[in-house]
């Protein structure tokens, strides 16, 4: 079993490597575990705690239970991934069963600011992209999404994701085996990723 760590600031286009590593392999070989799947459930929350909290912060994130399922998988058990509601800001009763893989991604903003994930990882990835093209992916995301409106989302990109970003998401870079710049449109890095996971197979 590998187990690949994807990181990468918010609208870096994360998403689409994950999916184009995926085509690479054959069907069912590949586990998805998401970090946003993993976020506190502040479904008790008022607006105004809301409007508070910060979701890109470490602190949002039950990176515990993370850590143990992904342990678990390694020792051939499978999980059951919570269920993260964006726009009740809610962690849903049901779960996802994901068996263990030959091939375990781990995909998030903030996955390598962990050094208990970090350890678990066999190959870091972190996907760059400029930072305008990551602010219009985060507008029509939280619009269409998540129940922003434009204000909302401008407001929470001013004073959360990209102070986080500068914080967190952009230090951690250094703790990356492969950088993939230019996101999901990078295809020779992704072949590259893709032929060297195939051979530690």
């Amino acid at each position: 079993m590998i187990i690949i760590g994807i990181a990468g600031g918010s609208g870096s286009g994360k998403t689409t490597v994950v999916k184009k590593i995926i085509k690479k392999f054959p069907k069912g070989s590949v586990a998805i575990v998401s970090q946003d799947a993993y976020y506190k459930d502040t479904g008790h929350f008022t607006p105004d705690d809301i409007k508070r909290h910060n979701f890109d912060h470490p602190d949002a994130i039950e990176f515990d239970l993370l850590v143990k399922h992904l342990d678990e998988l390694k020792s051939n058990k499978p999980i059951e991934m919570p269920h993260y509601d964006y726009v009740t800001t809610s962690r849903q009763k049901e779960t996802t069963t994901i068996h263990p893989q030959k091939v375990i991604i781990v995909e998030g903003i903030l996955i390598f600011t962990q050094p208990e994930l970090l350890k678990r990882m066999d190959i870091k990835v972190f996907v760059d992209a400029e930072a305008d093209d990551r602010v219009m992916r985060i507008m029509r995301r939280d619009t269409q999404e998540r129940g922003r409106t434009f204000p909302e989302a401008m407001e929470h990109y001013e004073k959360k994701v990209k102070l986080m970003h500068a914080q967190f998401i952009e230090p951690s870079k250094r703790f990356a085996d492969i950088i993939i710049p230019e996101g999901g449109q990078n295809q020779v890095a992704i072949d590259i990723l893709g032929q060297y996971v195939q051979s530690c197979l």
